[in-house]
């Protein structure tokens, strides 16, 4: 192989997660009531993992699909909307979970149906709730940390390493945010997507303002 058969390679290449094989997508989907724009947010079933947390409506991104595909087709069948109700505004920064999971984020307007009469799929959604886009705007959510530390399985090749297990692996420091409104507990990858997203909104504010 030469440089040209490099090129010729890679010349369409997109960059993409290394560990594309658990990538997943999500919809952070917009809702106008009463002419203020809300954010939907979910309450995961108890048939599922993780039961009782509040999520986004997304999944895993299925062979041959692309993210944004992914987003749209888990959003419909989560929420029993049609495809048309679901309209892209754009891709969201990239997220990634504690277990090493890539997360595709998208933020999306839902239309043409009234709110408060989105159906959703019991076998995956217990409730759904909106919050005022406001209020994220104007709170910042409560900020925690976790630390994990290295842990490697017992065939794990320390021989290989420089040092074998005194080696100098590090811990990660991760942070963890909490919203609440009312009775709801925002939280996790869903609090982090969504703070993301205001930052996203109030850093344009203040270029906007100079």
């Amino acid at each position: 192989m030469n440089i040209k058969n490099i090129k010729d390679k890679l010349k369409n290449t997109k960059p993409k997660p290394m560990d594309y094989e658990v990538s997943f997508a999500v919809l952070v989907p917009l809702i106008e009531i009463d002419e203020e724009l809300n954010l939907i947010y979910e309450v995961r079933s108890n048939s599922i993992e993780q039961p009782g947390e509040i999520s986004f409506p997304g999944g895993r991104i299925e062979d041959g699909e692309s993210p944004e595909e992914a987003a749209i087709r888990e959003t419909s069948e989560e929420l029993l909307l049609n495809k048309a109700n679901i309209e892209i505004i754009t891709e969201l920064n990239y997220a990634s979970s504690k277990s090493g999971a890539f997360i595709f984020t998208f933020l999306g307007l839902i239309k043409d149906i009234d709110p408060y009469e989105i159906e959703y799929s019991i076998d995956e959604v217990s409730e759904v709730f909106f919050v005022p886009l406001s209020l994220f705007l104007e709170t910042s959510p409560e900020k925690y940390y976790m630390n994990y530390y290295p842990k490697a399985d017992k065939d794990f090749p320390y021989h290989m390493v420089n040092n074998g297990e005194d080696y100098n692996w590090g811990s990660i420091r991760y942070p963890v945010y909490f919203y609440k409104y009312y009775n709801y507990i925002i939280w996790g990858l869903t609090a982090k997507i969504t703070y993301s997203f205001i930052n996203e909104l109030i850093d344009d504010d203040k270029e906007d303002n100079k």
